[in-house]
């Protein structure tokens, strides 16, 4: 019985040691197996230190690849002050080469903390300085690379894409938008070090930066920087208060340039207000639209059928009075009997608010509103006003009236652009974007693309469309715009002149905001342009006169950019008397020498050989020459 209970308890205590010995086993092997990770990244961390190494920004790029933000290698200094051993030479030799005091420099390296970065005398250092600090090889000095944001056109696009701070964090406009993706993951320098802060002589380990992803814009480089340099020549020649200018693709919605005026250098931003480096005018700012809003009025008067533009006519008094008040046409004595494209070239007040009227209110703000006016674009920008529209119930004769003409509604150039170049696009409106895509910086795979994007169709009919734009096609060759007009090439477009409203809500005297908006080629368009110049001084204060000149140098560069065709189908132009007057060279090959000389009326005829009959002409039949110009004829 005895020997039995004994038995027992040595199996008992032998079950007891084996569980116990099994549970430890069980409990080491996960440890060293399942918690490995956790617990050897919780010692390592005891003893390791990480000394950050700044991931690049993604770079912004225009459509032609062509770089507009990337970035500057610079150093930065880091101590670890338990490793410096001869603080005061160090303190001594980084104060004399940092150019700051000893006593400053002594704190950084005396300082009871594990990491210690001088900052900001020892931010951004140039490749000179970070080489003399680095040639001491003092233990416990750290040089870390670190990327500053370069703008290597300055000023250009600089409200589309913004600026940083001087962490590499964006701050507006597109740095801002897509902060997520230009934002890149830091790398790191591993050291290993006791519990007094003193290196261990273990290998330092290196984790490479991965650099932000690019971003790609429709922006076209070449076409915004004419845009730029067009924008500032204006400002000083006209001592302006500000300027705008965009260009668009009405085909698909791309903005090929975007500018305005005053700007800022995205470097030196803290230089500037918060309202001028805040407010892309471009989407931003809204005000009368003046003029070129006639061109809605145009296209709802004719998509509705109410006037047949070349025999309805409209007898122009030089004013129209509505609900007891008189409205001026800007002709004093007005234009007569016109026909309505002829209302169209001569912008005249009184005839739009004919067509205001024969359209009612509900018939024309259901145009405005079909047109986008009174809301945002969609525009793939921060920022975007909607305007201000009439609510319709507070729309009498007289607010129908002026809205005809552009004057009571305020819009931003944005939706100006966007819904002209609706109308001209047989009725199909795109959202406007500028960033085409978004990609990895090393392999250059694209994460993100953005297509044209069709928001509205038929917004007016194809017909109506093609009698708008030979309409506008008019009006420079024949009529306020033909300051925009280009010899050989088809140009359409209106102006417009808007009298600025002050802070007392009344009309300023001799102060407007001047604009144009044009397009070519005026029977297929390609690109439409608006420029509005704010407060021009010391000239005639026309949209025709400022702002046409303007957007007919940005198309002539779209022209060369784009190699848009020359077309001698265009309405030939009606000279003013003071202009320099252009001729196309008739063909007079096989024609008698008398009968060339006839038909060269203008020109000035040199003859190369004896015969009668003409064989050749130089320049050739068709060509666009100034009135003057020699044409030489080789005869038989």
């Amino acid at each position: 019985m005895f020997q039995h209970i004994q038995n027992s308890r040595i199996k008992l205590v032998f079950g007891l040691v084996v569980v116990v010995f099994l549970l430890v086993i069980i409990r080491v092997f996960y440890i060293q197996v399942i918690e490995y990770e956790k617990l050897n990244t919780l010692a390592e961390s005891l003893w390791s230190r990480n000394l950050p190494v700044q991931a690049d920004r993604g770079k912004i790029l225009d459509r032609n690849g062509n770089e507009i933000a990337g970035n500057e290698t610079t150093s930065t200094l880091v101590l670890i002050p338990n490793q410096i051993k001869n603080k005061e030479e160090v303190a001594t030799n980084l104060a004399n080469i940092l150019g700051v005091s000893y006593e400053e420099m002594y704190k950084h390296v005396s300082k009871r903390t594990s990491i210690e970065r001088v900052h900001p005398e020892g931010r951004d250092l140039s490749y000179e300085t970070a080489d003399k600090i680095n040639k001491f090889g003092y233990d416990g000095v750290y040089l870390l690379k670190e990327t500053k944001r370069y703008y290597k056109y300055g000023e250009t696009l600089a409200h589309v894409i913004g600026y940083v701070g001087i962490d590499n964090q964006g701050l507006s406009g597109l740095e801002l938008l897509y902060n997520d993706y230009l934002t890149g993951v830091d790398g790191s320098i591993k050291y290993f070090s006791d519990g007094k802060g003193n290196k261990l002589s273990m290998p330092e380990v290196y984790a490479s930066p991965q650099s932000g992803m690019n971003i790609t814009l429709t922006i076209d480089l070449d076409l915004q920087l004419a845009l730029e340099n067009e924008l500032t020549n204006a400002l000083k020649k006209y001592k302006a208060e500000g300027a705008i200018g965009i260009v668009m693709n009405p085909k698909t919605g791309e903005i090929l340039a975007m500018s305005s005026r005053p700007t800022f250098s995205p470097i030196n931003y803290q230089q500037y207000s918060v309202e001028t480096i805040n407010r892309n005018l471009a989407i931003w700012q809204s005000y009368e639209p003046g003029s070129t809003f006639k061109i809605l009025t145009l296209a709802a008067a004719i998509n509705e059928g109410i006037i047949n533009v070349f025999e309805d006519k409209y007898y122009d008094t030089g004013k129209i009075n509505v609900s007891g008040t008189t409205l001026h046409c800007w002709k004093h004595e007005g234009h007569g009997s016109q026909t309505y494209v002829q209302v169209v070239e001569n912008s005249c007040n009184p005839g739009f608010v004919v067509l205001g009227q024969k359209l009612g209110k509900e018939k024309l703000f259901s145009y405005i509103d079909r047109l986008g006016f009174g809301s945002k674009t969609g525009i793939d920008l921060n920022g975007e006003s909607k305007g201000i529209i009439f609510d319709l119930d507070r729309v009498g004769p007289l607010e129908l009236a002026t809205t005809a003409f552009g004057q009571g509604v305020s819009v931003t150039a944005i939706q100006q652009v966007t819904a002209v170049s609706a109308i001209i696009n047989d009725g199909n409106m795109f959202t406007p974007y500028i960033v085409s895509s978004i990609s990895e910086n090393e392999t250059g795979i694209i994460i993100k693309e953005n297509k044209p994007t069709l928001k509205k169709e038929n917004v007016v009919t194809k017909e109506t469309s093609d009698l708008v734009k030979y309409v506008l096609e008019s009006v420079v060759a024949n009529g306020s715009g033909h300051n925009a007009y280009i010899e050989g090439y088809r140009v359409g477009g209106k102006t417009g002149t808007a009298q600025k409203v002050g802070p007392d809500g009344r009309y300023m005297v001799g102060n407007y905001i001047l604009s144009f908006i044009g397009f070519l080629p005026a029977n297929d368009p390609e690109v439409v342009v608006y420029i509005a110049v704010d407060g021009a001084k010391g000239v005639t204060q026309y949209g025709g006169t400022v702002s046409a000149p303007i957007a007919s140098s940005i198309m002539k560069t779209a022209i060369n950019l784009y190699d848009i065709k020359s077309d001698p189908e265009g309405m030939p132009r009606e000279y003013l008397w003071y202009e320099q007057k252009y001729i196309t060279v008739p063909d007079v090959v096989n024609k008698s020498k008398k009968e060339a000389v006839s038909l060269l009326s203008g020109l000035k005829v040199e003859y190369s050989g004896t015969g009668d009959n003409v064989v050749s002409s130089s320049p050739s039949a068709g060509t666009r020459v100034k009135e003057g110009s020699i044409v030489k004829l080789m005869l038989n």
